[in-house]
């Protein structure tokens, strides 16, 4: 079994999940990192454990001194080469792999209409790429925003952890390549999606599915240069499907 193990996350609701899940585990020595740009999460009153910043570029030997498997749970850092030459180390990935790999794999099967989900996966050199250990996939409704499709995908990985955690801490669990390379979606991809060009010919259809793309919770994503002002419009999308009892 794997004794000592190591969180890399910037996601506050997948941190509390694990705790929650490797609780009352006997054997077992647990820290909890993340990005130390993250102040928020460094600073959040609710989380069930202590967390400390991490920089994997300038710590990955303590890293390897110190742990036999690391989590990554949307961690929003590289691992560096080698730790994951030296350590045990296990992606849980907020998309179904291969497709849509890398960043707001949710955003990216919304526009290009690929499979949606959430995978367990071994890290090596590429993006997302490892050895696959366990996936779930679910169904992107046409009234789905990235929030709301993003809420779907922690929910599964949740599921996931829950019924491969125990096989994976004792070291025996099965794993298997993906039959196709997939695609790559990095941050300069999305960050290039944001702007709007207001003289672009699309469809409603095409529109509706860009703005529900782009639209999670309070973060401004979409936006447009007005041209009298010069200032950024934002623009995001409510979207709610007709109940049974409307």
């Amino acid at each position: 079994m794997y004794r000592n193990i190591l969180i890399v996350s910037d996601n506050f609701f997948l941190i509390n999940a694990f705790q929650s899940l490797v609780e009352g585990i006997n054997g077992i020595d647990v820290s909890y990192t993340c990005s130390k740009s993250n102040i928020a999460l460094l600073e959040n009153k609710l989380l069930k454990v202590k967390i400390e910043p991490i920089e994997l570029k300038k710590n990955y030997l303590e890293v390897i001194k110190k742990y036999d498997l690391v989590f990554s749970l949307h961690c929003k850092q590289l691992f560096p080469n080698e730790l994951v030459h030296s350590v045990k180390c296990i992606n849980v990935h907020p998309g179904l792999n291969p497709y849509n790999r890398g960043w707001f794999p949710q955003v990216f099967s919304i526009l290009n209409v690929m499979k949606a989900g959430a995978t367990i996966h071994e890290i090596d050199e590429q993006l997302d790429h490892g050895a696959i250990i366990a996936q779930k996939e679910i169904i992107i409704e046409k009234w789905d925003t990235s929030l709301t499709a993003y809420n779907k995908i922690q929910a599964a990985e949740i599921e996931l952890l829950k019924e491969n955690l125990p096989s994976i801490l004792e070291g025996n669990y099965k794993s298997n390549h993906a039959k196709e390379e997939g695609n790559v979606n990095l941050k300069k991809d999305f960050n290039a999606l944001c702007v709007i060009d207001l003289e672009k010919q699309v469809t409603m259809n095409e529109a509706i599915d860009y703005l529900r793309a782009m639209t999670h919770g309070h973060y401004k994503n979409a936006y447009f240069i007005d041209k009298e002002t010069e200032k950024k419009v934002f623009v995001s999308i409510d979207l709610k499907p007709e109940s049974e009892n409307y």
